[in-house]
């Protein structure tokens, strides 16, 4: 499944990222948070809210065949937005697309890239050698803002 192609998220994915992201939070999340904070969080990425953040960052997208089957952005040194179907995690789809956003981070000149982390994808980002910096608590909702230094040049 690592052979997913990625490439930078066109207009007409917002509803395929849209759908990808809620199930996601749905189904793999929950056992971290509760279902308030999940429809909080699930709230910000209706095809609206996707479309919103494909103008202010850089979103990319993994793909088998035509199928959006994971997301990802960049915002400066701050990867955001990661995810991938629940039924293809755990098969390198997001260890690719990580390795794609932070070639371009790179090449870029950033040295040192952030991700806000559910608790879900802590293990997720530790195994790809991401620290955790801090915790940071926003009413009911726990993330970890999570850091790692890149080798440019």
């Amino acid at each position: 499944m690592a052979e997913a192609r990625i490439r930078r998220a066109l207009d007409s994915d917002a509803e395929a990222i849209s759908g990808l992201i809620v199930q996601t939070l749905r189904l793999s999340n929950a056992g971290d948070y509760s279902p308030e904070v999940i429809d909080r969080v699930a709230a910000n990425f209706d095809v609206a809210g996707v479309r919103g953040l494909m103008a202010s960052r850089q979103v990319f997208v993994a793909l088998d065949a035509a199928r959006v089957i994971a997301t990802a952005s960049l915002a400066g040194d701050v990867v955001r937005s990661v995810f991938v179907l629940p039924e293809l995690q755990g098969r390198g789809v997001g260890r690719v697309l990580m390795r794609h956003v932070e070639g371009l981070a790179r090449t870029a000149g950033i040295q040192q890239l952030r991700v806000p982390a559910s608790l879900t994808a802590v293990p997720f980002y530790k195994a790809l050698g991401y620290a955790v910096v801090r915790e940071v608590v926003e009413g009911d909702e726990r993330t970890l803002v999570m850091a790692r230094q890149l080798n440019v040049g």
